[in-house]
């Protein structure tokens, strides 16, 4: 299975909506099955853009590139940070961020989740939470022990100073759930009234090992994971 983790520059937002489907093209020309964008691409904290405009370039693209299944950012719709998952045109699953990162007053911005979402595709079983739910370990144990999902990913709006964090924290989530977790930050911001250096991509196995890419872009997996598992958690018994 291949996935492509969007390094996205983020500038103005119509500049915006073609990037997201230049790169959705790309990823469909490398035979990816999964594509995800990271969190608030379209607009940063700063921009905005009408939900059903941005769901519109969603059902379009998807249609488009029927054979993959896309992760869409997150957008502000509902008073929530909300990231969406799409494939063939229509939404699968939607997922409202549930730990608010309050030191830059997302509190304010948005109404938090209410539970952890998993969707079943037609490549693997996947699990969603949003940049700072990375760091709330349960968020992932439950999706791993009570959903059995193949892949955790975290689609963020992480920033380059802590990217040791960032890195470190999608790391022990892969290792203590023995599961695939891939983390898409946005690369860049560059607009008017906004700039921001991103954190950077990773994916890593059920063992924690970093998955290698050659482009930076696609990475490769294999579902079911065929090493061997030291300590598996879904053959424990959980006390959550």
């Amino acid at each position: 299975m291949k996935i492509f983790l969007s390094r996205f520059l983020s500038t103005e937002v119509e500049e915006n909506l073609k990037r997201m489907e230049m790169e959705a093209k790309e990823a469909h020309k490398k035979k990816c099955s999964l594509v995800v964008f990271p969190e608030l691409f379209l607009t940063g904290y700063k921009g905005e853009i009408q939900p059903a405009k941005a769901r519109r370039k969603f059902q379009e693209i998807s249609e488009k590139y029927s054979s993959s299944v896309f992760i869409f950012g997150t957008i502000s719709e509902e008073n929530r940070n909300r990231a969406l998952v799409y494939s063939e045109g229509k939404e699968n699953s939607r997922y409202d961020k549930v730990h608010l990162f309050k030191p830059n007053g997302e509190d304010k911005m948005w109404e938090r989740g209410k539970e952890y979402k998993a969707v079943a595709t037609k490549y693997c079983k996947l699990g969603v939470i949003v940049c700072n739910d990375l760091r709330f370990p349960e968020s992932a144990r439950k999706l791993r022990i009570n959903r059995k999902i193949d892949l955790l990913v975290v689609p963020a709006f992480w920033p380059l100073r802590r990217n040791e964090i960032w890195r470190t924290l999608l790391m022990s989530r892969a290792i203590e759930n023995a599961v695939y977790v891939a983390g898409c930050c946005i690369s860049h911001l560059e607009a008017k009234n906004e700039k921001f250096f991103g954190a950077l991509n990773y994916l890593f196995d059920p063992l924690g090992n970093p998955v290698e890419t050659k482009d930076d872009r696609v990475y490769e997996i294999e579902i079911p994971f065929k090493k061997k598992i030291l300590v598996d958690p879904l053959k424990e018994t959980p006390l959550i």
